[in-house]
């Protein structure tokens, strides 16, 4: 043993955007390294099996049974185990597979897709894709969640320096609105735009000018880079916990009615387009039960109305 505390990652299903996250501390890495000692971690070591370890980190969703398997192993092997990023918190973008069933999913991927010209679906040396995107808290015990699509840097360090320095962290539980520099004014915006209809003035919120932006219902989990330079908020660290705990609270009523105060645009106007746009605006978080059970998210309803239109 080097003293040091020591670390497995792994990843599920997801890009490995997480991972890259990890090195983009820059500088900052080599206070954390001064205190850890990695031991298993897909892109850096070539060990197989998962060593004892005070903390895990584990990136993706569960779609097969391989990540499953791994999820499982982390937290027999792990005393801590850190949900890192917003797919391995709520199931991120592979949630959008819930809104179809598994047949209809492989079959477009592989016999449907203009870029190949195969007609079966493999299954020899890959695990069978599941039935529906799983955040990892259901099936495994979390620790900690750390949600971001990848999560900011500022917030994985202070998540490591936390775990090191055995202290609480200092983390607020404000959306991105907080973080933002545009000011919300009462506008008179009519209808809807999108980021083709002109450039929005950088002084003011976008719900204020008639684009949707989901900052008021995003946990600020990034700092909010994207609407502090011309960028509305997509929501890729989820929802806010007042969304995730109210029953009849989600991301369309949430955003909608705060966006008719702000604008001339009824708000049931506004919650019909969050409807029909429901992959979009439930892109990261519709795989978590704490969206999908919800009475107000009818996501198949939704995309059937707009097929049937």
């Amino acid at each position: 043993m080097s003293g040091k505390i020591r670390l497995n990652t792994d990843w599920l299903c997801d890009c490995g955007g997480c991972h890259v996250a990890i090195v983009d501390l820059h500088e900052k890495i080599l206070n954390v390294l001064e205190s850890i000692e990695i031991l298993h971690c897909p892109v850096m070591t070539d060990v197989k099996d998962y060593p004892e370890a005070e903390i895990g980190i584990l990136t993706g969703s569960i779609r097969t049974e391989h990540d499953k398997h791994a999820a499982e192993e982390m937290r027999k092997k792990c005393k801590t185990i850190i949900a890192f990023g917003t797919c391995a918190v709520y199931g991120g973008l592979h949630g959008a597979g819930l809104a179809h069933s598994r047949e209809e999913i492989m079959d477009h991927v592989f016999k449907k897709s203009p870029t190949t010209t195969t007609d079966t679906i493999p299954t020899v040396e890959v695990t069978e894709l599941a039935k529906t995107v799983t955040p990892i808290d259901e099936v495994i015990d979390v620790d900690l969640y750390l949600p971001g699509c990848p999560p900011h840097a500022h917030f994985i360090f202070e998540s490591l320096k936390t775990l090191i320095e055995n202290r609480e962290p200092r983390v607020t539980q404000d959306s991105v609105c907080a973080r933002c520099n545009r000011q919300m004014i009462k506008g008179d915006a009519k209808e809807l735009k999108n980021s083709l209809d002109g450039v929005p003035d950088e002084k003011f919120c976008f719900l204020s000018q008639g684009y949707m932006c989901l900052g008021s219902a995003t946990l600020d989990r990034c700092l909010a880079p994207c609407p502090n330079h011309g960028v509305a908020c997509t929501g890729c660290a989820g929802p806010t916990m007042q969304i995730l705990t109210e029953p009849y609270r989600d991301i369309r009523t949430e955003v909608s009615d705060r966006m008719a105060r702000l604008t001339a645009i009824d708000a049931d106007t506004i919650k019909t387009y969050m409807e029909k746009t429901a992959k979009t605006q439930y892109a990261y978080a519709m795989a978590t039960k704490m969206i999908g059970n919800k009475p107000t998210f009818l996501i198949k309803k939704w995309i059937a109305d707009v097929e049937a239109g």
